[in-house]
Parts: C-alpha cells; structure tokens; sequence
C-alpha cells in the first residue's frame, strides 16, 4: 500500500485563540499555494483511491482543493485530527486495507512522528503543505520505506 501524507497548508487567524483552534481556515496565501500544488499532485499520477481528510477545516480545506483537482472523493477521518499517530493509522488502515493508494491530508507533529516510525526510526519534519510518499511493506506489522519528502515549494 501507498500511503500519501499531506500537511495542510498555511494557515492563519489574527484572533488565534486555541479553544477554536479546529476552526482555523486557511489563509489567501494557503489557498493560493494549495492550487498551484494541486496541479503539481495530478502531475505526479499518484493512483489514489480516496483522499481522507482530518476534520479540522484548514485540512478539509487543503484535501478539498486537492480532490477537486483530482476528481476524486474527501471522506472525513476524524482520527487524523491533531493526536494522530501509528494506533490511530492502524485503525485507518483496518477500514481500508483493499485499497492501494490513500492520500491522508492532517497535521503536525503527528505526521512527522507517525512516518518516523513507519520507517523504523529516523527524524522528519512535514512544512506546510508538504507531502511525503511511504510504501508499506507490511500493513500489519507498519513498516514501510519513505520513497520521497517534498516541500510545498517544490510543488509549485
């Protein structure tokens, strides 16, 4: 299986305030780099079957912009919301092992933690709407290989 973990991107709110943190949308800047990568996504053929989505709205946002240009489904995963992490992966991957290709679209540090574990240890960092390409070689046991990291900046 190919599992795509994609960092939302920019995200920004002048009166910030951590009780509401699930409702920080993306910014101008955010919106506008997440199209440019998104064309650079379909480029890159990635063979997905479904785009999961954590439901904080500046993910939903980033793996909207995505799907669209894609053509394919958002389906909301609420085990992606900021805490994600390899217990929280195998649960997603139990409801969706026939599946070849998964895009989840989430958050840090999870994300970073999460791959360095599936690589068997090793330390990354996803930026803002970076994407990184893990192959599993084994679903059960979570081990894979990172096959690439790219930043936002090398997709647009």
């Amino acid at each position: 299986m190919r599992l795509y973990f994609l960092r939302h991107g920019i995200a920004d709110w002048p009166q910030w305030d951590m009780d509401r943190d699930h409702e920080r949308p993306l910014n101008d800047e955010g919106v506008k780099k997440m199209k440019a990568e998104a064309k650079a996504i379909v480029q890159l053929d990635l063979g997905l079957n479904v785009i999961l989505s954590s439901p904080y709205t500046r993910a939903w946002q980033t793996a909207d912009i995505v799907a669209e240009r894609l053509m394919i489904e958002v389906l909301e995963e609420p085990l992606l919301a900021p805490g994600f992490n390899r217990d929280r992966l195998r649960e997603i991957l139990s409801r969706h092992a026939d599946k070849n290709a998964l895009m989840l679209v989430g958050h840090e540090p999870g994300f970073s933690l999460t791959i360095g574990e599936l690589i068997g240890g090793g330390r990354l960092e996803m930026k803002k709407g970076g994407l990184a390409r893990v192959d599993l070689d084994s679903i059960e046991a979570l081990q894979g290989r990172l096959v690439w990291l790219l930043t936002s900046k090398a997709l647009t």
